[in-house]
């Protein structure tokens, strides 16, 4: 069954709505699922450190 297991998954967006067609081309993108990768492993890897966040070397988030 779709989406069993992800309850963040939100079943009301359509499938060709604008942020779906920007995702779907960004995971079709090396660079892009590299960088994501890298920024997870960061996350994971601080709260197994017990880092804090905005250590050095790490970016500051964009708002």
């Amino acid at each position: 069954m779709a989406g069993e297991g992800f309850p963040l998954v939100d079943q009301d967006i359509p499938p060709d709505s604008s942020r779906i067609i920007t995702l779907r081309r960004k995971i079709n993108d090396e660079d892009y699922l590299y960088e994501a990768i890298q920024r997870i492993a960061q996350v994971l890897s601080n709260e197994i450190t017990g880092v804090s966040r905005g250590g050095a070397g790490e970016r500051k988030r964009q708002q």
